[in-house]
């Protein structure tokens, strides 16, 4: 599996050019398996192999609105069977005979009509771009988050099977005080009852950990089938090295790719306005063509047996005023909405950095208390395998409080997973720009 991964990077790389993307900030958990996920998921994630190709689709359209600077030529090969009444006539024409004819036509850009909807284009085109880094960011956090969870239940189902052994033991220790008559049946079943629920969560944590690794499979694009062979490290060790910002830099802000995005296909949305105007002015064409025949008595390709002209001229619609009209105030329309697009999207992208910075601060703080919570029950522990040797307190007892001590420590894994998470949150919050 690491041989695979390993190999699927240096393609990327090759292929890609990986390291063009900003992913430094996922190399700072201290966690080698991240990175190597990241990339594979880079490589054969296929939400962001549609996005690459939508990408293709607008640069293709950009390049496809730069032919119609250019005039359009053609020829086209025709057959003339014709007949004439038998007697005198001025002209020669034979009967059976073939035409060339090389037509022209061009349309000159005077209004520069045709260079407003190449500049729109190109901002589609910008804002696909965008669209796709927006994708890639959003795989990435999601690909951090899950991976975090991930680690954060094999943590759980390692403490979870400790309490279960510690319920088992509990059990088996009751169950002899019943077989003596120390306890009654009361006693007995609440023991069961007990474990029997411990089992209840440790199947249910199973139950989730599985989900994630699905969850996660698709992500770095692979079938759950090998779910089961997806390796990662430990959540004691994963820690983030950087330094979490307090505030952040409007100009960061605006440099999410979703405002970006919104920029750019509002720009292209004022340039529509003003080719929906130029729509009202007269069109200029300009039309030719050289015709080359057998028909009459001059050699192929002479000018004997050729034809030409050349048009010059400008044409109005008469009956469109109110087609243009309302084209207008479609086009004027849309870039009022995608003008409160941008300006929702800008309140949401304060709102959200503003959300993320404030819950790491918070869950920060939540992580402190439960570590607190956590050196206590460790010394509480402590002081009661000292009683255990002295002999002034049971196993039965003991082991209560050692499972006290475990789900703790499931506490306190879960608000550290949490706040790692939110760490995810704010790097998709700043547009990978942390």
């Amino acid at each position: 599996m690491k041989k695979l991964a390993i190999l699927i990077i240096l393609l990327f790389e090759q292929v890609f050019g990986y390291y063009s993307f900003n992913t430094e900030f996922f190399s700072r958990f201290n966690d080698c398996y991240l990175e190597q996920y990241v990339k594979q998921a880079l490589y054969n994630n296929h939400s962001l192999k549609e996005a690459n190709y939508r990408v293709d689709q607008y640069r293709s359209e950009v390049k496809k609105s730069f032919s119609k600077e250019l005039p359009s030529l053609s020829v086209a090969s025709n057959y003339l069977g014709t007949h004439f009444p038998k007697g005198d006539s001025n002209f020669f024409i034979r009967e059976n005979s073939f035409i060339l004819p090389f037509s022209v036509a061009y349309e000159p850009d005077l209004l520069l009509k045709t260079k407003d909807k190449i500049n729109s284009t190109k901002y589609l085109y910008k804002a696909s771009v965008a669209n796709q880094k927006g994708t890639y960011i959003s795989l990435l956090s999601d690909l951090g988050s899950t991976y975090v969870n991930l680690l954060l239940y094999d943590f759980l189902i390692k403490q979870q099977e400790e309490i279960l052994s510690a319920k088992e033991k509990n059990l088996s220790y009751t169950f002899n005080k019943f077989n003596f008559g120390v306890v009654d049946l009361i006693n007995l079943n609440n023991s069961k009852e007990e474990l029997n629920a411990q089992k209840t969560v440790y199947q249910n944590l199973i139950k989730n950990r599985n989900q994630t690794l699905y969850n996660f499979s698709v992500l770095i694009g692979e079938s759950a089938y090998n779910s089961d062979e997806i390796e990662r490290g430990k959540l004691e060790d994963f820690e983030y090295q950087g330094i979490i910002p307090d505030c952040i830099s409007s100009d960061i802000i605006y440099q999410r790719p979703d405002l970006i995005e919104a920029q750019d296909k509002l720009k292209s949305a004022k340039i529509d306005i003003t080719v929906a105007r130029k729509d009202f002015f007269p069109t200029f064409n300009i039309r030719g063509s050289l015709v080359f025949d057998t028909a009459g008595r001059g050699n192929f390709f002479s000018w004997n047996s050729s034809f030409a002209y050349l048009l010059l001229g400008a044409t109005q619609d008469i009956f469109k005023g109110g087609e243009k009209i309302a084209n207008l105030k479609i086009k004027k329309a849309r870039y009022q909405e995608l003008l409160e697009n941008y300006k929702q999207k800008d309140l949401v992208a304060i709102k959200e950095i503003n959300n993320a910075l404030n819950i790491i601060k918070q869950d920060t703080k939540t992580q402190e208390f439960q570590l607190n919570q956590l050196e206590l029950e460790k010394k509480n522990l402590n002081a009661q395998g000292k009683k255990l040797k002295r002999g002034t307190i049971s196993k039965i007892e003991y082991l209560n409080d050692k499972n006290s001590y475990h789900q703790q420590e499931q506490l306190f894994a879960a608000s550290k997973a949490l706040r790692l998470v939110d760490y995810f949150t704010l790097y998709k919050a700043v547009g990978g720009e942390l």
